[in-house]
């Protein structure tokens, strides 16, 4: 228990949930009057009927889980078919109980309960969300971590009868992502099993997905089904799909750019359209708990 994370945010810090959903319906309007360059980094002014109130179907029907579609309506559209229960994990590469985890065992078998994690998240914009789950460490140390182990990867369902988005080559299917071990160790590296006090809905990625937030999006992949643990660097998705885009470690870095945004200034959620950009913190104001991992690391090269 000595090594967990202390959370420092309040209630006062969560973004509003309406604001929370209402995020990508924003992006969105943006999008659809010619400003998506908006939400990566650019200046501009939109009009204020882009901030219209949405309703619940309106606000979960923006999301990115191509394995639904490319289209940001359809995850909402075509995730509800998802079956999540029963639901499995299977852990396998160097751990001494490789295996089929049931879901509802895994999380009657943490040694703490699930708990409120409130993480300052940066998308684009950022804001402040209260995820509920249990630190992966607490899975990787119920297998049994090797001796010899160096990273982990995970891998999203890949159920096509499911998922039409996987009837397209996108990307190559099943969807993968990886952490070094340190960083998969850290108290802060969770495992979401809900968002706002709710189960995680379908196209979020229910019913157990990755949350590191020092760093970028891509690290938060979604409906986890397998964890290896390996002593070899995992291919992820993105990196695999554009190396000279995406690279393993996904840091979020102010002085790194994106080859098509900046990841310099960003706005806060609930602040509207038009509140002051900030400057984007190193690791996502998460430096004093993480900048050791990479002590002597040239972030600019591992990006």
């Amino acid at each position: 228990m000595a090594r967990r994370w202390t959370n420092t945010l309040t209630h006062a810090d969560v973004t509003p949930e309406a604001a929370f959903w209402n995020r990508r319906q924003i992006i969105a309007g943006m999008a659809g009057l010619g400003l998506a360059s908006l939400a990566g980094g650019a200046e501009a002014q939109v009009s204020e009927e882009v901030l219209e109130p949405n309703s619940w179907e309106d606000v979960t029907s923006y999301c990115n889980f191509y394995e639904f579609g490319t289209g940001k309506g359809d995850p909402a559209a075509y995730a509800g078919r998802m079956t999540t229960s029963p639901w499995s994990v299977k852990i396998d590469g160097l751990v001494d109980r490789p295996g089929e985890y049931d879901f509802q065992q895994i999380l009657g078998e943490m040694t703490v309960e699930e708990r409120i994690y409130r993480f300052r998240c940066v998308e684009a914009w950022s804001m402040v969300v209260p995820w509920n789950g249990f630190e992966l460490a607490d899975l990787l140390n119920l297998a049994g971590v090797q001796e010899g182990a160096k990273y982990v990867a995970f891998e999203t369902l890949y159920r096509p009868e499911e998922m039409p988005g996987t009837a397209y080559r996108v990307l190559d299917w099943p969807y993968r992502e990886g952490l070094r071990l340190d960083e998969a160790m850290h108290p802060l590296t969770l495992m979401a099993t809900g968002i706002f006090g709710k189960p995680l809905p379908n196209q979020n990625g229910a019913p157990l997905r990755l949350v590191v937030p020092w760093k970028y999006g891509f690290k938060s992949i979604k409906s986890v089904v397998r964890i290896t643990l390996t002593d070899q660097e995992p291919p992820t998705s993105w990196n695999t799909a554009n190396a000279g885009e995406y690279g393993f470690y996904s840091n979020v870095n102010p002085e790194v750019d994106h080859p098509r945004w900046s990841q310099a200034t960003e706005r806060r959620i609930g602040g509207g359209l038009f509140a002051r950009r900030e400057p984007t913190l190193m690791f996502n104001g998460y430096e004093a708990e993480v900048a050791s991992l990479y002590d002597g690391m040239d972030l600019a090269k591992y990006y």
